[in-house]
């Protein structure tokens, strides 16, 4: 295993995309105050839709396969939502009561699975294109689990050493596959393999020090919130993409990925503004929670279909 752990290549990596960025800026006079404003904030625990269940695999699993599809927020104007639930509220909803009236997934469930029936849980039209997506991801899982872990979820935690080292054991797996391409250069973002990592954490499935070390996950409402709040300051044209609604290209679009490297940079500066009081994934949590409010809601936030995020 590297010395470099993953999220210190993802925090490199994105240091350097927002040194060279041309469409983002990080507006760094801002930092000292936003991040005392944070701070001031009631502390704020990272959203995590537990299983209520006493059984440390079926909580195992429900972390795994739910951060396996943990994405599509540029399909969710496309999809039924259930009454006053976001896209993964209403996908959250349908795993959870699946694993209540069924049990959790197997192994072998998840390598057999089909786009209809992923998309009969989560209550979906099984010919959009998200369903097909899932059940790709829920396979992969499967095959991971059966080849090197006997099966288990649980197992897919032993033998780790932090959680940074939990999250680099998910990035290998096509099902979390996160990285993009900047002038030539790899770009890791690792979002939901790192969160998968954070949440068996949160869920009392691992018991791993490192918690503090990873980034900020890097979605599109955490760019989002930092626009609005003038933390990020983006160049006209994507200012008015965004405002129209036009959809992002994740391949190939230094846009896409300056917003969520310079997401990820400004959070590293934020946590440094505290003095280590809040760390990365906290202010995450913390940016989360504020983009629920309406003022960020009434703003087009951007939008890009692809697995990352």
């Amino acid at each position: 295993m590297s010395s470099v752990s993953l999220p210190d290549e993802v925090r490199a990596a994105c240091t350097w995309v927002a040194e060279r960025a041309r469409h983002v800026r990080v507006v760094e006079s801002e930092i000292e105050g936003y991040a005392e404003d944070l701070a001031r904030d009631a502390p704020v625990e990272p959203a995590w839709e537990a299983m209520a269940s006493g059984d440390l695999e079926v909580a195992a699993a429900f972390a795994i396969c739910m951060n396996a599809i943990n994405f599509g927020s540029g399909w969710w104007p496309t999809i039924r939502k259930r009454p006053g639930l976001s896209g993964y509220g209403t996908m959250t909803v349908g795993v959870r009561a699946r694993f209540g009236a069924h049990g959790h997934w197997t192994a072998e469930e998840l390598t057999a699975m089909e786009t209809g029936a992923i998309a009969w849980v989560v209550g979906q039209d099984p010919d959009h294109p998200l369903m097909a997506e899932f059940a790709a991801a829920l396979r992969d899982v499967g095959a991971h689990l059966l080849a090197d872990h006997d099966g288990r979820y649980l197992d897919v935690v032993e033998g780790v050493g932090t959680v940074p080292d939990l999250a680099a054991r998910f990035a290998g797996w096509d099902a979390f596959a996160d990285v993009s391409l900047y002038e030539g250069r790899e770009v890791p973002f690792y979002k939901r393999a790192q969160l998968a990592a954070a949440d068996l954490q949160r869920a009392g499935v691992a018991d791993l020090p490192g918690v503090e070390r990873l980034t900020a996950f890097a979605d599109n409402l955490v760019p989002h919130v930092l626009r609005v709040d003038g933390v990020l300051r983006l160049d006209p044209d994507l200012t008015a993409a965004i405002e129209s609604e036009e959809l992002l290209p994740h391949d190939g679009s230094p846009q896409e990925v300056e917003l969520r490297a310079a997401a990820i940079h400004a959070v590293e500066l934020l946590s440094a503004a505290t003095g280590g009081a809040l760390s990365p994934a906290e202010i995450d949590a913390a940016l989360w929670n504020r983009g629920a409010a309406p003022r960020y809601k009434l703003r087009p936030r951007p939008r890009s279909r692809n697995t990352a995020y």
